[in-house]
């Protein structure tokens, strides 16, 4: 068992986007065992990681709300924007010398827990009236660079 774990909770009922964040709690233990292990190396991994993962999984929740008309897209992109500058200078702190990792756990876990459970939570609905599923495996193909199944 790692430092977090997953809680049904925190599902928003879209399972494609669901595992995505599941995502999140590997970081946050990534990052643990890092810490743990003093491993600096490990953690510049584990950052760049992040805001990878939070590059392609926002893009493509944003694609989500769009193609449903979610009227709030736009303040969400910015939610997003923001968290993906506050992980960017978590690793600039992080390249300078500073210890961030405890910090960015904590971050990624109060995200889990406001962000996920909240406000994804309120375009879910609206999301699955309109979920196609091929216009999904299309999109999924391009922002993950999948293979056709």
């Amino acid at each position: 068992m790692g430092y977090c774990t997953w809680d049904a909770s925190y599902n928003i009922g879209i399972d494609v986007i669901d595992k995505q964040h599941h995502r999140i709690i590997d970081y946050i233990n990534e990052l643990d065992d890092a810490h743990q292990a003093k491993d600096k190396e490990k953690v510049a991994e584990v950052l760049a990681h992040v805001i990878d993962y939070t590059h392609s999984h926002f893009s493509f929740e944003e694609k989500l709300m769009e193609n449903a008309g979610y009227p709030l897209t736009e303040p969400h992109k910015k939610i997003h924007a923001e968290f993906i500058q506050r992980v960017r200078d978590y690793q600039a702190q992080h390249e300078k010398g500073h210890q961030v990792t405890m910090q960015l756990m904590y971050e990624l876990k109060t995200w889990l827990l406001n962000h996920i459970k909240e406000e994804d939570r309120e375009y879910a609905q609206l999301v699955n009236k309109t979920l196609n599923p091929s216009w999904l495996d299309k999109t999924l193909g391009r922002f993950f660079h999948l293979k056709p199944s």
